[in-house]
């Protein structure tokens, strides 16, 4: 089992929290910024007041909402970890879902399948996305066979011979 370089779980959950609320309040400060500046009435001045009033009404507002998803998924995701003894792509997928279905329950049992579905889907996403970028970036540290066919040509036009080590130094 090879663990990530991050937090073990129980500061996990609070390093998730607030990095999601940072990222939350960060994001939403910054939308509720062009869209108080939007709706303010026309004149520069009253349309700045109008940015910085939204901000400071629902930046904080948004920021929490991201720290609940944020601490809910850390948390599913810990217990995950501890229940089936490893750390891999399947607990992300089955937070994202559980944390969606949950934040959902007020709403209903169909809204409750909606948001787990949107939920695993988004995090599968994620998940496939964080895969490929591995094993692409992976793929230019793999050792390549001088021998292979499409290996690339040795620099100095002839390749080398593999019991002479110092073949590149042969001429100087």
């Amino acid at each position: 089992m090879e663990e990530y370089a991050r937090e073990p779980c129980p500061w996990r959950i609070v390093d998730d929290c607030g990095g999601a609320f940072t990222m939350g309040a960060l994001g939403g400060s910054l939308f509720q910024a062009i869209k108080g500046f939007r709706n303010a009435p026309i004149g520069f001045n009253r349309r700045m007041i109008g940015s910085l009033t939204a901000i400071k009404e629902r930046g904080p507002i948004i920021g929490g909402n991201f720290a609940v998803w944020g601490g809910l998924f850390s948390t599913i995701d810990c217990s995950l970890v501890q229940i089936r003894k490893k750390e891999d792509p399947w607990n992300s997928i089955t937070s994202g879902a559980l944390t969606g279905a949950i934040l959902a329950v007020r709403n209903g049992p169909g809204p409750m399948i909606g948001s787990a579905v949107v939920g695993g889907v988004l995090l599968a996403l994620i998940e496939g996305v964080g895969i490929l970028f591995t094993r692409f970036s992976a793929e230019q540290f793999r050792p390549v066979n001088p021998q292979s066919p499409d290996a690339p040509p040795h620099p100095g036009g002839m390749p080398t011979s593999p019991f002479s080590h110092n073949a590149n130094y042969q001429n100087i």
